[in-house]
């Protein structure tokens, strides 16, 4: 590896608010997500179904950047359209920060004192969910 990519991170670990619920079921909470591709999004902007249906296309995104989620053989869009709302949306969210952002921190304050700080919201940093 070049000095160039040492430092390039491509994959996000991320642990689901409530988890994915399998047809025997067992939750899948921990997964993790790679960085899109400019195919991801070409991709799946052609698919007939993101052009009948526009918000299909973050299952398709969702489906091609999840490279796994607990102990599932795959991710697959059966998987991504019954994930919970709250579930669907935390990988929205993560999606763009790694993707747009290209960071999953958030700074947040301290309820109680006020402090600020910065929060992993992909759950892989010490301490994370």
């Amino acid at each position: 590896m070049t000095a160039l990519h040492e430092g390039l991170r491509t994959e996000y670990p991320f642990t689901l608010p409530r988890g994915y619920v399998d047809e025997h079921g067992q939750v899948h909470r921990d997964g993790v997500m790679r960085l899109a591709t400019a195919r991801d999004e070409i991709t799946t902007q052609a698919d007939q179904r993101s052009k009948q249906n526009p918000a299909y296309l973050t299952v398709l995104l969702l489906e091609r950047t999840i490279t796994s989620l607990g102990e599932l053989p795959s991710v697959d869009t059966f998987v991504v359209e019954n994930l919970f709302a709250s579930d669907m949306a935390f990988l929205q969210d993560l999606y763009r920060r790694v993707n747009a952002d290209g960071h999953t921190e958030v700074a947040v304050h301290c309820p109680q004192c006020g402090t600020g700080f910065a929060v992993d919201v992909a759950g892989d940093a010490p301490g994370g969910s």
